[in-house]
This record gives C-alpha cells, sequence and structure tokens, in this order.
C-alpha cells in the first residue's frame, strides 16, 4: 500500500454521563469519589486510512461516527490510543462548526480559511472560488445567522473543497441542500478524489457510499467491527437496520459468506431456488437488454405466514440499486400459508438496463404495514445470483441508466414563406 494518511491504533474515547445536574456539582466539590458512569463512545479502534484513499463510514445514529471524526480533527482528544494524521484536514462535519454566526459569509470564508491554515494572501486567491462555487448572491455579505441550512452548508462545502486540503472529512453535510448543489458536489469530489486527496465520508445514503468509496468501514456501538467493501459494508449496515426494525429481532439472523454476501434468515421460509427465465421458461444466465425475462423464486414455508410479501432488487457492480420493488408495493396479495407450504412465485419484466453485470437480492416478510413497511422480515439473500446483460443489436443506440425507448415526432409550427 502507499503512505499513510491517517493512522488511529488502539484508539478509545469515554465520556462521564451524570444521573443528575447535581451529580456533576458534588463531583467538583467532593472530589475523591465519581459520581458519574462511563460512556464509552468508541472502542479499541485499529485503522489504518492511506494517501488517495475514499472511506466511507457508516453506521446507525449514536454507532461512534462523529466522535471518530473528531477525533481524527483533532477537536477531541481520545482516553487511549494514538493518532497520526499526515496532511492539512479540511473538515465539514455538523451544521454550524467552525462559523461563527455573528460574521458575514465573507468574514467566515477568511476567519475559516485561517483556521484551516491558508494565510490571508491564500485565501484572497481562492476567495473568488468559494464564493462562485457556494452561488449564495448577495448573501455573503449577510450574518450567517440569517442563512437557511441549505445556504449553510453551500457556503461551509466550498470553503472546505476550495482550501486545497489533503485530507477532507464530510460528515452528512451533503444531506442538505438541492438535487443541483449536491450534483455539484459529488462531481467536485470526484475531482479532487482524482486528484489524490484522501477522503473521509460519511452518510447514511448506500448508493452515494457505494458510488464514491474505494474502502468502507462499519461502526456498531463504538465498534469498527467491518473494514470491506464499500458493497459488503453496507450491505450488513442495511441488514442490522432491519432486524432492528422488526417486531422480532431476536429472531433474525445475520450471517456473511466467504462470497462477502450477507444474509438474514429465520426459521418461517426457507429459500429452494432462484432461477432467471425466458417467456418460455427455459432458464437464462444472460438477457439482451430490453428483452423480456422472468425471475422465478422457489419458497418452502416451514411455518405459518399471515402475510406474506416477496420481493426483489436488481443492482449494478458497483451497488447501486437500479430497481427495487415487492407483492406490497404492486399491491398484490398472496394469502396466509400455512406450515409445509411449498410455492413459486414468478415476476416478469422487461430489462431496459445498459449492458453490464447486475446481481439480484431475494426479500420476503409478513405483515404489511402501509405501504412499506413489514412486522416481520423472513428472509433476505443479498446478491444470490447474478445477471450478465448483454447488448441489443435491435434497439436504438443510447446510454446511461435505464432506456426509456424515447418516441420523436417532428411538428412544423409554421414557415417563413
Amino acid at each position: 500500500m502507499g503512505e499513510v494518511a491517517i493512522s488511529l491504533k488502539n484508539v478509545s474515547k469515554c465520556f462521564k454521563r451524570y444521573a443528575r445536574p447535581v451529580d456533576r456539582l458534588k463531583e467538583i466539590l467532593l472530589p475523591g469519589k465519581s459520581r458519574a458512569e462511563p460512556f464509552w463512545a468508541i472502542q479499541n479502534i485499529d485503522l489504518d486510512i492511506f494517501r488517495g484513499e475514499t472511506i466511507g463510514v457508516v453506521g446507525q445514529n449514536g454507532a461512534g461516527k462523529s466522535t471518530l471524526l473528531q477525533i481524527i480533527t483533532q477537536t477531541l482528544t481520545p482516553t487511549s490510543g494514538s493518532v497520526l494524521v499526515n496532511g492539512r484536514i479540511s473538515a465539514l462535519l455538523e451544521l454550524g462548526s467552525g462559523f461563527n454566526p455573528e460574521f458575514t459569509g465573507r468574514q467566515n470564508v477568511f476567519f475559516n480559511g485561517r483556521i484551516l491554515g491558508l494565510s490571508q494572501e491564500e485565501i484572497e486567491q481562492k476567495y473568488d472560488r468559494i464564493v462562485e462555487f457556494a452561488d449564495i448572491g448577495d448573501f455573503i455579505d449577510q450574518p450567517v445567522k440569517t442563512y437557511s441550512s441549505g445556504m449553510f452548508v453551500r457556503l461551509a462545502f466550498a470553503v472546505a473543497v476550495n482550501t486545497d486540503p489533503d485530507i477532507l472529512i464530510v460528515d452528512e453535510a451533503l444531506a442538505v441542500g438541492d438535487v443541483y448543489f449536491q450534483q455539484k458536489c459529488f462531481t467536485r469530489l470526484r475531482e479532487m478524489k482524482e486528484s489524490g486527496v484522501t477522503l473521509l465520508f460519511v452518510s447514511h445514503d448506500s448508493s452515494a457510499v457505494c458510488k464514491l468509496c474505494d474502502r468502507a468501514v462499519l461502526m456498531d456501538h463504538g465498534k469498527l467491527i467491518l473494514d470491506s467493501t464499500p458493497r459488503h459494508v453496507v450491505d450488513l449496515y442495511e441488514a442490522k437496520l432491519l432486524q432492528k426494525k422488526d417486531y422480532e429481532p431476536d429472531r433474525v439472523s445475520i450471517t456473511m459468506t466467504d462470497e462477502k454476501s450477507v444474509a438474514i434468515t429465520s426459521t418461517t421460509v426457507k429459500a429452494e431456488y432462484v432461477r432467471m427465465m425466458d417467456q418460455s421458461d427455459s432458464i437464462l444466465h444472460t438477457a439482451f437488454s430490453d428483452s423480456e425475462i422472468q425471475l422465478a423464486i422457489g419458497l418452502l414455508f416451514l411455518e405459518t405466514a399471515d402475510d406474506p410479501h416477496i420481493g426483489f432488487k436488481i443492482r449494478n457492480r458497483t451497488g447501486e440499486v437500479v430497481f427495487e420493488s415487492n407483492t406490497l408495493c404492486m399491491e398484490q396479495t398472496i394469502g396466509k400459508l400455512e406450515a409445509g407450504t411449498a410455492i413459486e412465485a414468478r415476476f416478469a419484466f422487461k430489462v431496459p438496463l445498459p449492458p453490464g453485470d447486475y446481481t439480484i437480492t431475494l426479500g420476503v416478510a409478513d405483515g404489511g404495514i402501509g405501504k412499506y413497511e413489514f412486522q416481520r422480515l423472513l428472509l433476505m439473500l443479498q446478491d444470490t445470483m447474478t445477471l450478465k446483460v448483454l447488448p441489443n443489436p435491435d434497439t436504438i443506440l443510447w446510454a446511461g441508466m435505464v432506456n426509456l425507448s424515447p418516441q420523436f415526432e417532428l411538428h412544423t409550427l409554421h414557415t417563413t414563406s
């Protein structure tokens, strides 16, 4: 591997939690007896990040992500362990950090630039570029406290990415802002990645992590439980979310295979087979773009399911979901299935996708709530099969994520003769 940009060795951070505010005062006035309960925000973190890598940091709320980033940026001191940072850091953490709300946007650009270690002359050279990227107009000369959250993120992000950092840390900031600004941000992040900047990207957006990152880590209850490919980390993260939301989470088991696929299983149902077929029921391993195919799923119910539903999703090679649905969303009812019942569920659909390799994920749940939620998750097999889509010589030439099969018409409105 290359040069290490960030290295954490056995890093832990403990905070004191008091049951009552008066306990904090008693501890100060009557030293010798601790009245606090220790809370370990992160524990025993070992992590090396190499120069030029883009690392996704994933985890549920309270997992320790923000504490980890604050220790890396040295706004928090670890309780134990060592931290090495090789390079200048620019960080976009929680909304408001590093900015004085009483200052104008212009003043905050210079204020924040000095915090990042730039000279007055360097900031002046970059100022026009920062203002152009932020695109907040005359508000640049208004106090930041008058900004909307979207305007604030525009300015903060513009400063962070235009001060030539060696390491850039972004913590959920891109969740705020309109779609045009988000597109501009991701374009800029990709440019920085290509130029060799080390990126730490914290997001609950699984698709963004898969598209942007080379590697990802999963935080859970203050511990780093997985350091792997973005796709593998995101799959385990989403599986844990689904387990947490289940009405009976202890009944659901999460396993990881040697091929880095994640599976959620229960005692209620078992997958017998998953097959891709053409319209004549012949098994397929490849399909032409825009052709019609069938997905056949064989299931054996070992226990009674009162309101079962079946779904699938298709992902491209980067892990981005290109389609996902289920029988509940399709307003299809299967009905109660008794223990010992074997069924085959079929989904017929076109494949308006560009040529490439795709994976199929299978899901089975029980008890639909509203349109998108379920009481019990019975089965989820990530990437249970692959599908190779081939170019279709009988369709138009096109590019993008999906073929919209456009129709063209031309109408003459008037002529000058």
